[in-house]
């Protein structure tokens, strides 16, 4: 998840008018405070975290008021809360201070793009406001739909009556779930979610459905993303400088997914693809310093600017610069070799040669020029080198680049560094 709560979510859902919770931002005045406290009676404090952090009321980060001088309490008790979540560890920035919508029924939904059925598929169950996990299977539905017609209101009739659902909700979700397919799609969203959806009574002996908490996540390479106009901020959680300086390069073609993974680590591995990436994560472990997945075919000069960070942030410390990736289908192996070779010549022109063994594995279109191209710096530079083909074991070749480092660790690095004349 890239998004969470309903400072933003209540801007996204007004786009396609979906009714929500009354919310009020950090900045909102006492007499904002009091007069929302006013009109529903009670309110829910709530600091707001970059990122899609969960299970905040588990955590008792949730606060409750039904006067102004509890509100402001609750207020600088969360104003700056810190959650952890997994091995995570996210600070608030700020709160939200949102209206108590009256319901007896929570309703849990969820779209997002399954690799099951390979299709967008819809959760959604009659008993939300909990965990999804905690609930039984029987208690969950989960549809797929076709995305030519999109998300349509029997759908969600038919879902609702296997589950055996009250039959007053109904027809109002059936009625207004089929907006969010709109927001989904139209603004390169992976998942939405909103839970719990309140079903509020609307004095007419209806029901409306009011959106009481939002989470999104984003195909941040997608350009409809920038529909939106949100702020880059939004994506930023604590990130390091080098992930930072990677993540402004997204105005370019291709993906570019990074994370650290050992700030002490000695394999600097840039890695393409998704299924390269989980193997050469697992396989190196505390060995490498980042986790990376680039492709989609970047264009040069992106690819010798995630170079450029990359060594200006990890090569000093790394071992072996490691360019592993399978065999591409639409990447131009020549363009992305050639700028990460030019790249890496600059810096050493730039900072000084610096030990380190070069180990490549590769496949895909001009794969034989780009190697080359790579040779030649590395014979340029004085670096040792070692590449591998398309018909080599991607295992294999993790092995060799584990076994080089293991080598530059005993007696490697500092034989290097007296060949380039500089401290090992």
């Amino acid at each position: 998840m890239n998004l969470a709560g309903m400072l933003y979510g209540t801007q996204l859902l007004k786009i396609v008018e979906f009714p929500t919770a009354e919310v009020l931002g950090p900045e909102a005045s006492d007499a904002e405070i009091k007069a929302l406290i006013s009109k529903w009676g009670e309110i829910f404090v709530k600091p707001n975290f970059r990122g899609g952090v969960g299970k905040k009321g588990k955590a008792g980060l949730v606060g409750r008021a039904q006067d102004l001088k509890t509100a402001l309490k609750e207020k600088e008790r969360l104003y700056f809360a810190e959650h952890r979540h997994g091995n995570a560890v996210a600070k608030a920035h700020g709160v939200t201070f949102e209206g108590a919508v009256p319901a007896e029924h929570e309703v849990y939904v969820c779209i997002a793009d399954s690799t099951r059925y390979r299709a967008p598929t819809i959760t959604i169950t009659h008993r939300g406001g909990v965990e999804i996990e905690d609930l039984p299977k029987d208690q969950i539905a989960e549809v797929p739909f076709d995305p030519l017609t999109g998300l349509k209101s029997f759908v969600i009739t038919n879902a609702l009556t296997d589950l055996k659902a009250p039959k007053e909700i109904i027809s109002p979700l059936a009625q207004n779930l089929p907006k969010l397919w709109d927001l989904f799609h139209h603004n390169g969203m992976t998942t939405l979610e909103l839970n719990p959806i309140r079903m509020m009574p609307t004095g007419k002996g209806g029901l409306t459905p009011v959106a009481c908490d939002f989470k999104c996540g984003f195909d941040r390479d997608d350009p409809r993303v920038k529909r939106l106009n949100l702020p880059d901020q939004l994506f930023v959680e604590d990130y390091s400088d080098f992930e930072y300086e990677i993540n402004l390069l997204r105005t370019y073609q291709g993906q570019s997914d990074v994370s650290v993974i050992n700030p002490e680590g000695s394999i600097l591995a840039l890695t393409f693809g998704g299924g390269a990436n989980a193997l050469v994560t697992e396989f190196l472990g505390d060995d490498a310093i980042i986790s990376t997945d680039f492709g989609g075919n970047p264009p040069y000069e992106k690819m010798r600017d995630v170079m450029r960070i990359c060594l200006k942030h990890w090569l000093k410390q790394a071992n072996v610069l490691f360019i592993i990736g399978g065999k591409a289908n639409n990447t131009d192996i020549f363009v992305t070799f050639r700028a990460m070779a030019d790249g890496l010549r600059e810096h050493f022109s730039e900072h000084g040669p610096t030990p380190v063994y070069v180990v490549i594995g590769r496949g895909g279109p001009n794969l034989a020029r780009g190697m080359l191209s790579f040779k030649d710096v590395c014979d340029l530079l004085g670096l040792p080198y070692r590449i591998f083909g398309f018909d080599s074991a991607m295992t294999d070749v993790v092995r060799y680049a584990q076994a080089a480092d293991r080598w530059m660790k005993s007696e490697g690095r500092e034989m290097l560094a007296q060949k380039l004349g500089v401290a090992a």
